[in-house]
């Protein structure tokens, strides 16, 4: 028979930690998959209006948006209820849509400039004669290629 050695303490054995970075890619990979980022916050409250004759748009990149609709709740002390235009993240007038599809256009390559589409999504309860400004806003800046943003009519 064999004498046990009782002498020598027996220590907690080391974690093997190989497998840790694998872990975390998997997670890295799955987050980028599953997260969408959102460009603009926003600050206009707008519902869409129906329409039977719709398309998607092609390259997203190529797509400026204009905001028009009411002020959210927190903005409404201070804006009033009138429909107001947001462009990116701030609100602006007919007056700087001008320089805003400008700095757009100037962010993008210079082969896909003449591709650029400018998409409104305006509020279905919005006055006429906003929209007709903002066109004619469009026009002095020569992005010609508009798109009415709606719904499927159901």
């Amino acid at each position: 028979m064999g004498k046990f050695n009782k002498t020598g303490k027996r220590g907690m054995p080391e974690l093997n930690t190989s497998s840790l970075p694998d872990l975390i890619f998997t997670l890295l990979f799955f987050f980028m998959i599953v997260t969408t980022m959102r460009e603009v916050t926003l600050k206009v409250e707008f519902k869409v209006p129906q329409g039977t004759e719709l398309e998607k748009l092609e390259k997203k990149s190529l797509v400026t948006f204009i905001y028009v609709g009411k002020p959210g709740e927190e903005f409404r002390k201070k804006m009033g209820s009138e429909s107001r235009i947001q462009l990116n993240d701030a609100f602006a007038e007919v007056a700087e849509i001008q320089d805003f599809i400008t700095q757009e256009r100037l962010s993008m390559k210079e082969e896909d400039q003449p591709f650029m589409t400018v998409s409104l999504k305006i509020d279905q309860d919005t006055k006429m004669g906003i929209v007709t400004d903002i066109k004619q806003a469009l026009r002095l800046a020569y992005a010609l290629k508009i798109n009415y943003s709606a719904q499927p009519r159901q």
